[in-house]
């Protein structure tokens, strides 16, 4: 089970689950550069999950 909002899509939810990306606090340790060559993981989603960490007061690593 993940945290991450649907509108991201069910294969980046499936597939960030997959790779052991299941919540917000897990996608600081990774860059949106890294997340984005996982399958099913596009840019809408890269850019929902960064809205999402910035309410949150966090970012993806750096690259």
């Amino acid at each position: 089970m993940s945290e991450f909002p649907r509108t991201i899509g069910k294969v980046a939810t499936r597939e960030l689950t997959a790779h052991g990306y299941t919540t917000f606090d897990s996608l600081t340790k990774v860059s949106a550069k890294e997340l984005l060559k996982i399958h099913g993981v596009g840019p809408k989603a890269i850019r929902i999950l960064g809205e999402e960490l910035a309410a949150r007061g966090k970012t993806y690593a750096a690259n």
